[in-house]
C-alpha cells in the first residue's frame, strides 16, 4: 500500500506573470499524477494548494498555512525570487522546504530550499558566450524593478565588461508596466549589439512588440542583427508575443522537441499548457522528492533536504543529479532561437552543466576567448 504524504502547492493562479506560474502549477500537478498512479512508487502524494494570487504580501502568510495546518513539509512553488526571499523565513523557523523550479541570479544557497532551475552559470554565462562571439559585446539591459532584474543585469554587467563590451543602457519597470517608449527611444539611440531583457509577463510582451516596430523602421534593430536575449523566455509565453518574438534568442534547460507535435490537452490533461522548461522543472521536482521520500519512509514528511548524494534522477531534463552542497540542479544548457511559435536548439552543452551560483569557478577566458597575439616584427 501507498504510503500518503500530504505536499504544498503554492503558485499563483492570476497576477503579471500567470503564464509561468500556470505551467509549474500544471508540471507539479502532473508529476504528482505520475507518481500517484506509478504502482512502483511506494508513495501516493496529496496536494495541500493555496493561491497566492500574484501578491508578494500573500506567499509567506500562505506557506505557513501550508507547513502549520498540514503535515505537508515540503513545498513546490514561487515564480518570482521575491517571492522565494519572502517564504525563506517561515520555511526556517517551521522546517520547511522550498522546491524552487524557476531560472534565478544566484549568490544564494539556502538549506530549506532546493534549486531545480537554472542559476547564472547556466544560463547567462553561456548565453552571452554565444551571443558575443557573433553580435558583438555592447549591450542594452532592461528588466523589471526588483531582485531578478536588478542581480542578473549586476552579473550582466561583470561579464559584459570581461567580454571587452559596454553596457550602453540600464532601465527598469514596475512589474506590470507596459510603457516601453523611453526603453525604445533610448535603444534607438545607443545602437547596441543586442538587448538583454528580464522584464517579466505583460512588460515583456510588450517590449518585444515596440522592439518588432522598431526594426520596421530601423533594420538594424532586426533579430538578426540585434536580438533580444533572455533568460526566461519559453514556449509558453511565446503566443501572447506572437511574431514579434521571431528570431530572438533565448537559454535554457529545456526545449520542446520541434520533430513532435504540441501535446494536445483534450488527450493528455497533463499538458493544460505547452511544455517549457518550467513546466519540466517543476515535474521534475516532484519526482525527485518522491524518488526520495520512497527510499527514506523513516524520513517521511520530515522538511529536511533529502539526500542527493551520487543520485541521478530521470526527469524531462533527461538524467540529472542535485549538488548536495548548494542543493541546485545539475543541468543541460540550451541555447534557442524563436522560429514559427517554437525554438530550434542552436547551441547545447555536450553534458550535464554543474551549478556554480557563487560563480566561483568562472573563467572569463574560457567564456570569452581572446586572439592570441604573435610577434612582428
Amino acid at each position: 500500500m501507498k504510503r500518503r504524504i500530504e505536499i504544498g502547492i503554492l503558485y499563483s493562479r492570476s497576477g503579471n506573470y500567470q503564464l509561468l506560474s500556470d505551467a509549474c502549477r500544471a508540471g507539479a500537478m502532473s508529476a504528482i499524477a505520475a507518481v500517484n498512479r506509478d504502482p512502483a512508487v511506494s508513495v501516493e502524494f496529496v496536494p495541500v494548494e493555496r493561491d497566492p494570487q500574484g501578491r508578494v504580501e500573500r506567499y509567506a502568510p500562505l506557506c505557513e498555512e501550508i507547513l502549520r495546518g498540514s503535515e505537508a513539509r515540503h513545498v513546490i512553488g514561487c515564480i518570482t525570487s521575491w517571492s522565494r526571499k519572502e517564504v525563506i523565513p517561515v520555511l526556517e523557523k517551521t522546517g520547511g522546504t522550498l522546491w524552487y523550479a524557476c531560472p534565478y541570479e544566484g549568490f544564494e544557497s539556502n538549506d530549506h530550499v532546493v534549486y531545480m532551475h537554472a542559476c547564472p552559470n547556466q544560463h547567462l554565462v553561456p548565453l552571452l558566450g554565444h551571443v558575443v562571439p557573433r553580435f558583438g559585446a555592447d549591450a542594452f539591459l532592461v528588466g523589471s524593478n526588483y531582485i531578478w532584474g536588478w542581480e542578473t543585469n549586476r552579473v550582466a554587467r561583470d561579464l559584459i565588461g570581461d567580454a571587452g563590451g559596454r553596457v550602453l543602457g540600464e532601465r527598469y519597470l514596475p512589474l506590470g508596466d507596459t510603457d516601453v517608449s523611453r526603453l525604445i527611444d533610448e535603444i534607438r539611440a545607443t545602437r547596441p549589439n543586442f538587448v538583454l531583457n528580464h522584464l517579466i509577463g505583460p512588460s515583456s510582451y510588450a517590449f518585444f512588440a515596440a522592439y518588432e516596430e522598431l526594426a520596421r523602421e530601423d533594420p538594424y534593430f532586426a533579430a538578426a542583427s540585434c536580438p533580444i536575449l533572455s533568460c526566461n523566455l519559453t514556449e509558453i509565453e511565446l503566443p501572447a508575443i506572437g511574431a514579434a518574438a521571431e528570431g530572438h534568442i533565448a537559454v535554457g534547460p529545456y526545449f520542446h522537441d520541434r520533430a513532435k507535435p504540441w501535446p494536445d490537452p483534450a488527450t493528455a490533461p497533463e499538458f493544460s499548457s505547452r511544455p517549457s522548461s518550467f513546466f519540466a522543472a517543476a515535474h521534475s521536482a516532484v519526482l525527485v522528492l518522491a524518488d526520495r521520500l520512497a527510499a527514506e519512509p523513516a524520513g517521511g514528511t520530515a522538511g529536511r533536504i533529502p539526500d542527493f548524494a551520487g543520485r541521478r534522477f530521470a526527469t524531462p531534463f533527461g538524467e540529472i543529479g542535485i549538488d548536495p552542497q548548494t542543493q541546485h540542479a545539475s543541468l543541460p544548457v540550451r541555447i534557442g532561437r524563436v522560429r514559427d511559435g517554437g525554438f530550434d536548439v542552436v547551441e547545447e552543452s555536450a553534458r550535464l552543466v554543474d551549478p556554480d551560483p557563487y560563480l566561483s569557478r568562472y573563467d572569463p577566458a574560457k567564456v570569452f576567448p581572446r586572439p592570441s597575439l604573435r610577434a612582428v616584427s
